[in-house]
């Protein structure tokens, strides 16, 4: 790890005595093609765009004929290297900056570029020792412009951004949703002044307003007045302090609260006031903590003022004066809160410390387009927001000395909202919200640590040709382990804390360590054994009456969906029970009396109403779950005169059903059913991916072809099945069209705190 070294105080004495591990720092610097750099008063912002190999799994339909097929796997499993593109963002503080660009220099391999973007105050300062060191040439790009680019781009591509402060809250970020149209918005950036840009579009934002009064007021005065020298110490000391020990408040005039005004006794009114009056010294922390509080004030005032003025609702701060600090937040919060009487939100960004750099990248990119691709952080590979607790803070960066990173991967597709929901903007994939959930928190973080061994040995186990799986699959254990205890000390790390975003975290640090699909082989296999009984199940279901024949498809539709190898309670019995079947998972669901009335509801829509035009269904599992029990009813829906959006995964999670998988699979069921064999001719059944490679499912961000075909099909159904789509994700989530959210409940705890055993079904049928 990067060692903490001696500060230098000038350009000539900056620090040399730290080490840089590149596959925890520079990752990827060989493979770096672009370059830019933010350079503010103590911290140096890089970033990088480079490409990354990594491995992916492809399946591919074997050639079948004049063969006997009962023998044969369905299709060919292989490992394949694909090239992908990724942002790189590291912040470190000024100190290391020469002993970092030596490091680059030393690594830079296929750099594609002569030219490194620059912005901040320090681009001036350091653009002849950068260009010594890296050969390349420093062109500056606007410190401002750069800002709102790279403010644009993290609200536009990360989830979980933004939040709003809480004071005294057990959890003290309250994350956002992300509006589908950003814009507009009032940017307040605080550094050694303060800046209010008003933001309209991407393109079109203005200067409307500022003061000399900001950080660099409070560093200065505050030096004066405590003898300190830096200004997080300054901070540290202000949170320590107790501002009424130096203010005069409304009741030190009144006796109370002067209740003509409306003003409660404990609000300012005189900042230092008593430090006029009383002939005594006062501590360091509360005067700290009484500037802190005048200039917080002065600058929420005016960032008030000016967002009414613009009839703006949302205001956006940064720049060196917040950082994360919870004493600079809680007083612009409570400002805002005060003088716009509740009307106006104080927010604050994940990774405002990064926009900077961000916005200079995009300047040197823009032939490539970044804005097109949609970008997904790479939780591997990032640090996560810190905790702003004024005893853990400074001190808990020592994790990677002064280094923080953010990662993002291109995606291969646009995302986008599913145009069927009813308010993009208020959806929540998310049914609980671990960060507030303590209980939850504690169950499902100890769940996954004990869940880790097995999904190690599973993973080397699906590379037996490899003579490294051992070992890779060990560092991902390691490195998953250290993602959790980090979520047991700052949940909010990565935003909202959710089963999804564990189970995503999992996938990142699966892929990083080259295992793309671990049940790759299961899942084979499975899709094998199941083809061989789909006949059998059809002509069992065309012998029943219509009214049986609904109950038994949605009974398949939930018996399919127990096979699900993430569920510890399932697994177990999957590899101590060979024989379990369909019928076997019929046998075992628990059907609970509300069932019936949603079914029933269901059944009458069926019997009374006309066909679906088209419906949108949300493919789970492999193996039973897709081929005994989705597709009867994607076979059934097809008799209606139903067209059929068949949905699946982009990418493996778990043992998901894929897009490529499924076009296999759905051949080969062509081949024996002339239902589908006439859909897929006619283009009544249609197969797409979802644009995700998650167990879970957000609904705003789906592949932008998916959302083009549910227009143009007019979707009015839309089937989500699953534990981890319609449980811990869209349980709640509220749509334009008829939907079904269907899912049997696999987990013990979960089950107990629903009021309901394991195997207790889920059977919601809502109506918009």
């Amino acid at each position: 790890m990067a060692e903490r070294g001696g500060r230098g105080s000038g350009h000539g004495s900056l620090d040399k005595s730290i080490t840089l591990p590149p596959d925890e720092i520079f990752r990827n610097l060989e493979n770096a093609k672009r370059f830019a750099i933010d350079i503010g008063g103590s911290l140096t912002k890089l970033a990088y765009y480079s490409t990354v190999q990594h491995k992916v799994a492809r399946v591919r339909s074997f050639d079948h004929s004049g063969k006997d097929i009962d023998n044969e796997p369905l299709y060919e499993i292989s490992v394949q290297e694909e090239i992908t593109a990724r942002l790189h963002f590291i912040k470190f503080e000024n100190t290391y900056i020469e002993t970092c660009l030596d490091f680059i220099k030393d690594h830079l391999v296929n750099t594609e570029t002569k030219v490194i973007k620059a912005t901040g105050g320090g681009a001036y300062k350091f653009k002849d020792l950068i260009e010594k060191k890296l050969g390349l040439k420093v062109d500056k790009e606007d410190v401002m412009t750069c800002l709102i680019k790279g403010c644009n781009f993290v609200l536009r591509n990360i989830p979980h951004e933004v939040f709003a402060y809480q004071k005294d809250s057990d959890t003290e970020f309250r994350f956002q949703t992300n509006h589908p149209n950003i814009f507009p918005y009032l940017l307040v950036n605080i550094g050694s002044g303060v800046s209010i840009v008003k933001v309209e579009t991407e393109d079109k934002f203005e200067w409307i307003g500022g003061s000399s009064i900001g950080g660099g007021t409070f560093w200065g005065l505050g030096a004066l007045l405590t003898k300190t020298k830096k200004f997080d110490e300054l901070l540290q000391l202000a949170s320590k302090g107790q501002h009424t020990n130096v203010d005069m408040l409304v009741k030190d005039v009144y006796g109370g609260a002067y209740q003509t005004l409306g003003l409660s006794g404990n609000l300012i009114a005189s900042s230092f006031g008593k430090s006029t009056t009383a002939d005594k010294e006062f501590s360091k922390e509360d005067m700290a903590k009484s500037l802190l509080h005048m200039i917080s004030n002065d600058i929420g005032q005016l960032a008030c003022l000016y967002a009414k003025l613009h009839n703006l609702d949302k205001i956006y701060f940064g720049g060196f004066f917040i950082r994360g600090h919870p004493v600079t937040m809680r007083t612009i919060t409570y400002s805002i809160n005060f003088f716009s009487k509740g009307e106006v939100q104080a927010l604050f960004l994940r990774h405002e410390g990064y926009l900077g750099a961000i916005g200079a990248f995009l300047k040197g990119a823009e032939q490539d387009n970044p804005n097109q691709y949609s970008w997904g952080e790479n939780y591997a590979g990032s640090s996560g927001l810190m905790s702003t607790s004024p005893d853990v803070y400074p001190m808990q960066r020592t994790r990677s000395g002064t280094f923080d990173m953010l990662e993002m991967d291109r995606l291969e597709r646009p995302l986008v909202n599913l145009p069927l929901l009813k308010d993009p903007s208020t959806y929540i994939p998310d049914t609980v919200d671990l960060t507030d959930d303590a209980m939850a928190r504690k169950y499902w973080l100890t769940c996954f640590e004990e869940a880790l061994d097995g999904v190690a040995k599973r993973a080397a186990a699906s590379q037996p040709d490899s003579v490294d799986a051992q070992e890779r699959a060990e560092k991902f254990r390691q490195k998953y382990w250290n993602k959790l205890q980090t979520l047991r000390q700052q949940p909010f790390a990565y935003g909202t804390l959710t089963v999804r975003s564990l189970l995503d975290t999992r996938e990142h640090c699966l892929n990083e360590f080259s295992f793309p699909d671990p049940y790759s082989k299961v899942k084979q296999k499975e899709n094998g054994i199941a083809l061989k009984c789909f006949q059998s199940v059809i002509e069992s279901l065309d012998s029943l009456g219509w009214e049986e024949r609904q109950f038994a498809l949605v009974k398949g539709l939930l018996a399919g969906n127990v096979f699900d190898w993430g569920a510890k309670a399932v697994s177990d019995v999957l590899e101590s029970e060979p024989q379990f079947g369909f019928e076997e998972a019929k046998s075992k669901l628990q059907e609970r009396p509300w069932l019936e009335d949603s079914y029933s509801q269901w059944l009458e829509r069926l019997k009374e109403g006309p066909p679906h035009k088209c419906a949108l269904i949300f493919a789970d599992n492999s193996g039973i779950d897709i081929i005994l029990g989705v597709f009867p009813f994607v076979r059934e829906l097809l008799s209606r005169g139903t067209e059929v959006i068949l949905a699946c995964n982009s990418g493996p999670a778990l043992n998901d059903v894929t897009y490529s998988e499924s076009l296999i699979v759905t051949e080969r069921i062509a081949a024996m059913d002339p239902v589908i064999h006439s859909a897929l001719r006619d283009e009544k059944l249609l197969l797409v991916q979802t644009g995700s490679s998650s167990p879970c499912l957000d609904l705003s961000r789906l592949d932008q072809g998916l959302a083009v075909l549910v227009r143009e099909r007019q979707t009015d159904l839309v089937v989500i099945e699953g534990m981890g789509r319609a449980i811990h994700t869209n349980y709640y989530a509220v749509l334009r069209c008829e939907s079904l959210k269907l899912a049997v409940i696999k987990n013990s705890w979960l089950a107990d705190r629903l009021g309901g055993k394991i195997f207790s079904v889920i059977f919601k049928y809502e109506v918009p």
